[in-house]
């Protein structure tokens, strides 16, 4: 779900170009969903190799990551550890919500409504059994390297910020903000062209900054007010929130009361949930210690073997795409040179 800031924050429009010679943490669940829901055939299905085998991910994985080194981009990706126990409630209702839409797929594939299928495929969207194993795999092919977070990835890809290690988190989710990140990098592993649903148009999909700091000096809060308004409108821990309430009413309320506790109309409620439990998932999250974000070279023969003789990509798309970076790269060794 993640939590509904939108309306709140500061967003500003930015290029992939602005964050080259930069580090930048993505939460790597929240991008491999991404590939997974959008890279499928005209069916709605996910691409697979001659096995059978989802190669959604793969190709997400190589097309992005490709654009990123060949701008000077430095991306770490950081995955998600042992979830917190409060989050059970929004990982069952994730499960029903893929069970109901899975129906929906199945009947639109009947009636021959193609586009109505493609839709609801894209609701059913998990991670499959072996898909973050190669995913991690195939980023150490490119010289990338990734963290594995002991609990929430986002948490520790703010922590990154905080510590000097990355210039921005990357996620699709507001959560980031609320676990203290210094910047926050939307639609960095989707932007570009997209087509709009049930239209034959396309937008251009470009990434937006979020600043926390002017963020809450543009909403006169503190970070610890804007966790509470988070409570309201509701999290991955509280998923339902609070009954009637939405980020302007949730901001409302506490700057009028400061605190969930001094709000008389949500009491009985608030009873009813661990809201100190979920602050300090926000203020004191379970991150990684990294010492160190080590980049190394492109391993170009192994990508290239690992997803044409292994996965079934065509040889010719893929060296293709690897003389693109390999140019890239070079321009950008040349140039340094001259500096010296």
């Amino acid at each position: 779900m993640g939590l509904n800031l939108k309306e709140l924050v500061v967003r500003e429009k930015t290029t992939l170009e602005a964050f080259s010679n930069k580090v930048v943490a993505i939460d790597a669940y929240n991008a491999i969903y991404q590939f997974l829901a959008s890279i499928r055939g005209p069916d709605g299905l996910q691409l697979t190799d001659g096995e059978g085998r989802i190669t959604s991910h793969l190709s997400g994985l190589l097309y992005r990551n490709v654009n990123f080194l060949s701008l000077g981009i430095q991306p770490v990706y950081v995955f998600d550890g042992k979830p917190p126990s409060l989050k059970t409630a929004e990982i069952e209702r994730r499960k029903q919500i893929k069970k109901d839409a899975t129906v929906k797929y199945e009947k639109a594939i009947s009636e021959g409504n193609m586009q109505d299928a493609r839709k609801y495929a894209q609701q059913t969207t998990s991670m499959k059994d072996g898909m973050v194993k190669e995913s991690k795999e195939f980023l150490t092919f490119f010289g990338i390297p990734y963290i594995e977070a002991p609990s929430e990835g986002e948490a520790t890809a703010a922590h990154l910020t905080n510590t000097g290690q990355a210039y921005a988190s990357a996620s699709q989710d507001y959560d980031s903000i609320l676990c203290g990140a210094k910047k926050l990098v939307r639609n960095f592993t989707s932007s570009g062209r997209r087509k709009i649903p049930n239209r034959n148009t396309y937008i251009d999909v470009l990434p937006e900054i979020i600043e926390t700091q002017k963020t809450l000096d543009s909403i006169q809060m503190t970070r610890e007010e804007l966790i509470d308004a988070g409570i309201l409108i509701g999290t991955d821990f509280n998923p339902n929130g609070f009954e009637r309430i939405g980020p302007k009413t949730a901001m409302k309320l506490i700057k009028q009361h400061k605190r969930l506790e001094d709000i008389p109309q949500i009491q009985e409620q608030l009873g009813e949930i661990e809201y100190e439990k979920i602050r300090q998932i926000f203020l004191n999250p379970d991150v990684a210690d990294v010492d160190e974000i080590i980049f190394k070279e492109v391993d170009y023969d192994g990508i290239l073997n690992y997803l044409v003789k292994e996965r079934s990509f065509s040889e010719d798309r893929i060296q293709s795409t690897l003389n693109r970076l390999k140019k890239a790269l070079e321009k950008k060794s040349q140039n340094l040179d001259q500096w010296f």
